[in-house]
């Protein structure tokens, strides 16, 4: 199997901001890892239905908790490194992403790690908007530099 883009798993990415500007920064279960909510898109799901299904899975918030502000114009995509590819079939080399930044209208308390069974995070806090890049693993760093680079307007209005 060649490594081409329908080996890249379609994923949603959710940057969640707050009245005050900082971000949603989320800790992964059993890792010591720190990264926005993302998750993949289920087959004929709309973006718009995904962000919504995936914000609910791992935030614990619905529809009604936040504004859309903005959905990436791109499509971005990063490469797993060889030791995060799973031995699943068909095997996914990474992750083709669609964004979206939310602004939470309700209170910080809504936001409920555990509304699954298998909960994504165990901790979660508010950052600086750029505070990311230079905190999320390796192989994400250039596709949140882009992704807050293109949103960074918000931040203005």
């Amino acid at each position: 199997m060649s490594k081409n883009s329908t080996e890249f798993r379609l994923n949603i990415g959710i940057i969640l901001m707050n009245e005050a500007r900082n971000v949603f920064w989320g800790q992964r279960v059993q890792k010591d890892a720190w990264q926005f909510p993302q998750g993949g898109l289920d087959e004929n799901e709309s973006t718009v239905d995904g962000m919504y299904r995936e914000l609910y899975e791992e935030v614990g918030l619905n529809s009604d908790d936040v504004e859309i502000l903005a959905e990436s114009k791109h499509w971005y995509s990063y490469r797993l490194p060889t030791q995060f590819i799973r031995r699943s079939e068909p095997k996914i080399f990474g992750q083709k992403q669609k964004w979206f930044l939310l602004k939470l209208i309700s209170e910080d308390n809504c936001i409920c790690l555990d509304s699954t069974e298998y909960p994504e995070f165990v901790d979660w806090i508010w950052v600086n908007y750029w505070y990311p890049i230079n905190n999320v693993i390796f192989f994400k760093k250039k596709v949140y530099r882009k992704v807050l680079a293109e949103f960074n307007k918000f931040l203005l209005t």
